[in-house]
């Protein structure tokens, strides 16, 4: 794999770390703004990038095959499109897009071109998930599932001073819905498939929500979704059944150790990730489906991300949390347009 990583943020950092277990990838580029330049050239030199881009047509008519993008929501769709435009594969970080419609036009056009669309959502690939899906029938019948992903952000206080970064902006498609509690809604649909109904009831402060509980409704069970940037709770996550229960007390997108805990009293305690970095599971995947033009496998994910997708757009309609249209993006200096 040829790879260009587009960004150069927290997570491109993180994903820098697990390049000892990607063998197979090849850093060839990494593209960012001009104001970037010395953090970008940092990166190249301690990564062994072959080269830094700050156009970014010019680096999708390199020779790059894959593209890693690791931007602010709100431009996930506009540089995923292009990408897909010049026949690069594509693996873009959470939240795939803002809205649901975006997220179906990347999904056609990756189909009609016959190219790999990913979205980077560690819980889905992680070993501890898998057996989390293998495990459910032993709890019968399902009652209740709850998921608590509360974090008090590093960037609410300067939020509360009227100091408005990317996370809780609704102009970089910001928010508690989008950035945790996204999460919690991948681990659920990938158990459980789509919700009956969807509801969404968050505090909003400047026009975003900080915190929100969001209620997934499956007919025969319920399921409670939290996620908060204004406050912290230990991490629970619980799903409920008629036979016993599955308690994990880290972060979805972590997946650590869970237990099984039956109605009569006996406890297991289940481990089988094998990695200690949540990326690499799901790298590894992406990697051997590329390798291998396994098709059918992206878009069996990209089935399960068009669902969340129209779980995260509903919750956020119903609540009132508006991503403005028209938004002014820049592209190579360029104005363009944000489609919401």
């Amino acid at each position: 794999m040829k790879l260009a990583i587009i960004g150069s943020g927290m997570i491109v950092k993180d994903f820098l770390e697990i390049m000892p277990y990607l063998n197979e990838v090849e850093l060839r580029a990494i593209y960012g703004r001009r104001g970037s330049e010395e953090k970008l050239n940092k990166l190249k030199s301690k990564h062994n990038i072959k080269e830094v881009f700050y156009d970014y047509e010019e680096l999708l008519k390199s020779d790059v095959d894959t593209v890693y993008i690791a931007l602010p929501n709100n431009l996930h769709f506009e540089f995923s499109k292009k990408a897909l435009e010049y026949n690069k594969n594509v693996i873009v970080e959470k939240t795939i897009t803002s809205n649901y419609k975006e997220a179906k036009i990347l999904n056609d056009l990756a189909r009609e071109k016959k190219l790999f669309l990913f979205e980077a959502i560690t819980t889905e690939y992680l070993p501890n998930y898998l057996k989390v899906k293998e495990l459910l029938p032993t709890l019968g019948d399902i009652k209740i599932v709850q998921c608590n992903y509360s974090q008090y952000s590093s960037r609410y206080n300067s939020f509360k001073e009227g100091t408005i970064l990317p996370a809780f902006d609704p102009e970089f498609s910001g928010g508690a819905l989008m950035d945790l509690n996204i999460y919690n809604i991948h681990y659920v649909v990938g158990l459980f498939g789509k919700p009956k109904n969807v509801e969404y009831y968050p505090n909003i402060e400047r026009k975003i929500d900080t915190s929100g509980i969001l209620i997934l409704d499956y007919e025969k069970f319920k399921c409670v979704c939290v996620g908060a940037k204004d406050c912290k709770a230990p991490i629970a996550n619980n799903i409920q059944g008629s036979n016993g229960c599955i308690y994990m007390d880290t972060p979805v997108n972590v997946c650590g150790n869970f237990k099984i805990i039956m109605n009569d009293g006996n406890t297991t305690l289940i481990n089988e990730n094998k990695y200690d970095n949540r990326m690499v599971s799901e790298f590894i995947e992406f990697i051997n489906a590329i390798k291998n033009h396994d098709l059918d496998m992206c878009y069996k994910m990209l089935e399960h991300s068009l669902i969340v997708s129209e779980v995260q757009t509903t919750a956020r309609k119903k609540a009132g949390i508006v991503f403005k249209i028209n938004t002014p993006t820049v592209i190579n200096n360029k104005v363009g347009v944000n489609l919401l």
